[in-house]
């Protein structure tokens, strides 16, 4: 399975069994696409390594890459913007309009997932050093995703309902 393959590239086993020594990486850079499914992916991702690899988390070997959700093309060769929220699309489109660039809609491309990229985009936009976004993960963080988890999936319905009913009108989840 995923897990048992992310368990052995890292080499340090889980649990009981776990030993930071074996560590294969000293970064681990979680990849989840930039939409609602990717956060969706991550969250589970940062739960396994908090509950069985914690040490990884405690340690500060954990970061979480920010791929782009949009690439506008201004028409230049090498004059792109990447945007990583509607709302930042929105802005740049706005400030390029602002100083006289035009960009017309089908310049707008929107990343499904990483999977979708070619390898030279996947390069530019989240792996390449010199020019990714990379967040480390804290403790807290990946408490947070743990909490999340838990009232999600967990057997306790009116914890899920609860979470549920606070966050329906929050249009940050939604993705359409």
């Amino acid at each position: 399975t995923e897990v048992q393959a992310i368990i052995t590239a890292l080499g340090t086993g889980i649990h009981d069994e776990f030993d930071i020594t074996k560590l294969r990486y000293h970064k681990i850079v979680l990849m989840a696409d930039a939409d609602v499914d990717g956060q969706h992916i991550s969250t589970l991702l940062l739960t396994l390594l908090f509950r069985f690899m914690r040490p990884l988390v405690e340690g500060q070997y954990v970061y979480l890459a920010k791929p782009p959700l949009y690439k506008i093309k201004w028409g230049g060769k090498h004059d792109d913007d990447y945007a990583y929220s509607d709302r930042e699309r929105d802005a740049l489109v706005k400030a390029g309009a602002d100083s006289g660039r035009k960009v017309k809609e089908e310049m707008i491309q929107r990343y499904k997932g990483l999977g979708e990229m070619n390898a030279g985009e996947l390069w530019e936009t989240t792996m390449n050093p010199e020019t990714r976004i990379l967040r480390q993960v804290t403790l807290e963080d990946a408490a947070a995703a743990d909490e999340i988890f838990s009232v999600l999936m967990g057997e306790d319905v009116e914890a899920r309902r609860s979470f549920i009913t606070r966050n329906a009108k929050d249009v940050r989840f939604l993705d359409v």
